[in-house]
């Protein structure tokens, strides 16, 4: 009776994020995939606790993703050592979170999530060309 209206507000969910996408600077997008990293951490944690595996192999799996493909791969080889730093603390959270997930590890789990926090924070400080610019 429900599904379609399920189904509809995923369809939906999928469009705002494919627009917040579309419209977002190079600042945002960043700001993004921390969230998206963030979030699927902290619902592998409840998946854990609540000893759900499956649920939280697809979520360290999707955090994983997105520090590997999204993070780290939109560092600048350029970068100097900053990028050479950050992109050594990428691999070695990437790492953590494989052994939680091997072995059920919610310590590596928080330990990722402050991490990668502590990174979204720092980021945010950050001024953009446009902030800058207002």
């Amino acid at each position: 009776m429900f599904a379609p209206f399920r189904s509809q507000a995923s369809a939906y969910g999928r469009v705002q994020v494919e627009t917040s996408v579309s419209t977002a600077d190079p600042h945002a997008l960043v700001l993004m995939l921390f969230d998206g990293a963030l979030s699927a951490i902290a619902t592998a944690r409840g998946a854990l606790q609540r000893q759900d595996i499956e649920a939280k192999g697809h979520s360290i799996g999707k955090a994983v993703r997105i520090v590997e493909e999204g993070l780290r791969g939109g560092l600048n080889p350029a970068g100097g050592e900053l990028a050479s730093n950050l992109n050594n603390l990428y691999v070695y959270i990437n790492g953590r979170l494989t052994h939680a997930n091997l072995r059920n590890d919610d310590a590596a789990l928080q330990e990722c999530h402050d991490l990668l926090s502590g990174l979204r924070d720092a980021w945010t400080r950050m001024q953009t060309p446009q902030q800058n610019a207002a």
